[in-house]
């Protein structure tokens, strides 16, 4: 069984990898860059404290605390313990490859892209209003989808990397909203 998920895996990231152009290059490469992140998650700060003011004092500890874990067990506890080389580290794959952005780290086994950013989608699809910000919701969840379809892409994660990566970003996002849906109602017993 596991060889028959290696043979997948494998054939997986050359099929996506190799669906590859110039403007994709530019799209997934500007995707996965951490530091485009900053400005749109500063305005969804901004955002969240105006929608939430108070308990925006609770929220954002809880999602920044699950974010950082999703970031942390993927990065610091699954890469070093299995070690499991990321594609174009891997001696078999690497002259198949077009890598556009190089190579990055030595090990993939999970993706820390795809735990963070599901982490995001998930409680914040968990915390939001229900039939409000919709809009909010499609956005975060492709932006997820994007950000792990590019880790693929450009080589630097298989397809069970990036499905791992998000199953712990969701579970952890989802019990971070958990514990908020438990907690503010008895902080601020008044709805946002």
């Amino acid at each position: 069984m596991l060889e028959s998920i290696k043979a997948l895996d494998r054939a997986a990231i050359l099929a996506v990898n190799r669906a590859n152009s110039p403007a994709l290059d530019t799209i997934m490469v500007f995707a996965s860059n951490r530091l485009v992140w900053f400005p749109v998650y500063a305005v969804l700060i901004g955002w969240l404290i105006y929608h939430y003011r108070r308990r925006a004092l609770l929220l954002l500890p809880l999602v920044i605390a699950a974010v950082a874990l999703a970031d942390s067990i993927t990065s610091r506890l699954f890469k070093p313990f299995f070690g499991r080389p990321r594609p174009c580290h891997d001696a078999a794959l690497f002259a198949q490859l077009h890598l556009p952005d190089g190579c990055g780290g030595q090990f993939g086994f999970l993706s820390s892209h795809a735990a963070n950013s599901m982490a995001l989608a998930v409680f914040l699809a968990v915390v939001l209003p229900t039939g409000r910000f919709k809009a909010i919701r499609i956005a975060l969840f492709s932006w997820a989808v994007l950000l792990s379809y590019s880790r693929m892409y450009l080589g630097a994660h298989y397809l069970t990397d990036v499905l791992g990566g998000a199953a712990i970003g969701a579970l952890l996002g989802w019990g971070a909203a958990l514990l908020y849906q438990q907690l503010a109602p008895r902080w601020w017993p008044a709805q946002p």
